[in-house]
């Protein structure tokens, strides 16, 4: 075999810029970031034009929504990312830091409960792009889901949101039908009627809001709108669900907030190499909830970004 000229720390220092070595090669994969899997028409024809004039003419498309072209020469790497940024396209995605946030289509789907394109941009730029630089103990993923039906599986995320639609139940209008609209509808079976009275089982709900508008006397007309979260949530080789915090967030500047909580108290307490659901795990869930919930961590947040940690890798998974 031909000895490989590009040398371990060459290929390092593009791995950080979201290159991927193509084993016993001298060639690279690219990884573009679409910003949440959205792209214009444009950027799609710079991607295609890049992929022949760089790469080996093919496109590969990625589970976070990133896109890959392979077979750079890693002479190339820059006039690659100098042609790509005409179109405001940037390479990336590597790295123990925010890696791109996934989003489901939840803007045009029919059961999509907020504007998830949208929301995924903001933390996009707030936490993939405003934390770019901040070095973590380990990856950290972001997933945006519209509605419980949860196809992006948002609590398999580091951090995951979860669209809500709050069911506001009138009881005094309630009419305790035998075959009631609200019963035949629900998805999760929360909603039953008992002693003649609609009760929906808040173990149950998932707040879906299949339920609002169905109830032929209006028992049921509006919902309050707003989030879940979920922390610690794994895919991979130690499979692990993320586990939802004990609030309904109905301010969106409230979800911007616990994700940075989250990010400030991983990087600190966090060890080198360990992922998110393992500190949960050796912290404890209610403990991590608690600083969450307090403000504490951002008085330190500072102190916290400036600190020298996780300067060397080591991954435990």
């Amino acid at each position: 075999m031909t000895a490989l000229k590009v040398t371990p720390e060459q290929e390092k220092a593009v791995k950080a810029l979201g290159f991927l070595r193509n084993r016993g090669t001298d060639n690279f994969n690219g990884r573009i970031i679409t910003v949440n899997g959205k792209i214009t028409a444009a950027q799609q024809k710079c991607i295609a034009e890049a992929a022949e004039k760089f790469g080996n003419g093919t496109v590969l498309f990625t589970t976070r929504l990133t896109v890959e072209i392979p077979g750079i020469p890693y002479d190339k790497i820059e006039e690659f990312r100098a042609y790509i940024a005409q179109a405001g396209l940037e390479t990336g995605g590597t790295g123990s830091k925010v890696r791109p946030i996934v989003a489901c289509k939840a803007t045009t789907c029919q059961y999509g409960l907020i504007d998830g394109f949208a929301l995924a941009e903001e933390i996009h730029e707030r936490f993939y792009n405003g934390y770019g630089a901040v070095k973590l103990p380990h990856k950290f993923k972001i997933g945006v889901g519209g509605c419980p039906n949860n196809c992006i599986k948002p609590d398999l995320n580091d951090l995951g949101i979860i669209g809500q639609l709050e069911p506001i139940f009138d009881e005094d209008l309630c009419m305790g039908c035998k075959k009631c609209a609200v019963v035949d509808v629900c998805p999760v079976d929360a909603a039953k009627v008992v002693d003649g009275v609609l009760n929906l089982d808040q173990e149950l709900c998932n707040n879906c809001g299949r339920c609002i508008g169905k109830c032929h006397f209006d028992a049921i007309e509006e919902g309050k709108p707003g989030y879940k979260i979920t922390i610690g949530g794994r895919w991979g080789k130690k499979v692990k669900r993320g586990i939802a915090l004990n609030k309904f967030f109905a301010d969106k500047e409230e979800v911007f907030t616990t994700i940075e909580k989250m990010l400030l108290i991983y990087r600190e307490q966090g060890l080198t190499g360990e992922r998110l659901a393992d500190t949960i795990a050796r912290i404890g869930f209610d403990e991590i909830e608690a600083q969450l919930f307090s403000d504490e961590i951002l008085a330190r947040k500072q102190e916290i970004l400036d600190a020298k940690l996780h300067l060397a890798g080591g991954a435990t998974c």
